[in-house]
């Protein structure tokens, strides 16, 4: 299993409470709503910092984690026509592209 997790910002001007709604509410159903979602994606997962006192200021306003079988499922994912024409252009209206930073990892669990 291949583990994609997006650390992205919002887009200057943009609250976070706007973000986090555009992302959870609007977004994350457009992203579910392609069949390719359903047929290529394992796990889909949005989070957003909360307050955690002792803890310093979250560098990232969101992750999103998406979880492939394989790099074929991935490569299907992302090559086709609805991600590219409905899904991909609706990730700049609400995310700091120049700002995402991206981690690629093969998750063990350990307890």
């Amino acid at each position: 299993m291949i583990k994609f997790a997006f650390m992205i910002n919002r887009l200057d001007g943009m609250s976070f409470e706007d973000f986090v709604e555009y992302h959870r509410d609007r977004h994350a159903p457009l992203f579910t709503s392609i069949p390719e979602a359903r047929q290529y994606v394992k796990k889909y997962a949005v989070s957003h910092p909360v307050a955690a006192e002792g803890y310093p200021n979250p560098a990232y306003d969101g992750l999103t984690e998406i979880w492939f079988d394989s790099w074929a499922d991935h490569d299907a994912f992302f090559a086709s026509t609805r991600y590219k024409e409905l899904v991909n252009p609706d990730e700049s209206r609400f995310i700091d592209m120049d700002s995402v930073a991206v981690m690629v990892t093969e998750e063990r669990v350990v307890i």
